[in-house]
């Protein structure tokens, strides 16, 4: 008889530890789901077109920071354009493939506008 009370009792624990490992997949789950909807919403979308000019970011200074160095190179040009972010630029040694969101918009000195400059003069008094 007790070899069947003990065969119970380990049945019951089986359960609790299936239970147990159940409720650590889930939490995993829900943790994951939340964890990518994050960082979904944190991604920029971003668009070129064929002929923009593009700055690329230089992950390798993350390695050798410098004070005074800009992280991204260029300007480049780019190429072409895929529906999935990809991008043709075409560097200084010829065209190589990069992603979208290593890149972001160059903008030349006359595609920024200009600024103008109003004198404001104090009223003359009325005596």
């Amino acid at each position: 008889m007790d070899l069947h009370l003990a065969g119970d009792a380990r049945k019951e624990r089986l359960v609790e530890h299936e239970e147990l490992r159940f409720d650590a997949y889930e939490s995993s789950r829900l943790y994951k789901e939340q964890t990518k909807k994050w960082h979904d919403h944190r991604i920029q979308q971003r668009e070129f077109w064929d002929g923009d000019k593009v700055l690329l970011y230089n992950s390798t200074l993350k390695l050798f920071p410098g004070k005074l160095k800009s992280k991204w190179s260029g300007p480049f040009s780019v190429l072409k354009t895929t529906p999935y972010g990809v991008y043709e630029v075409l560097g200084e040694n010829g065209p190589f493939w990069v992603n979208g969101q290593r890149l972001k918009l160059y903008h030349d000195n006359h595609a920024v506008g200009f600024i103008g400059c109003l004198i404001l003069h104090s009223p003359e008094r009325l005596s």
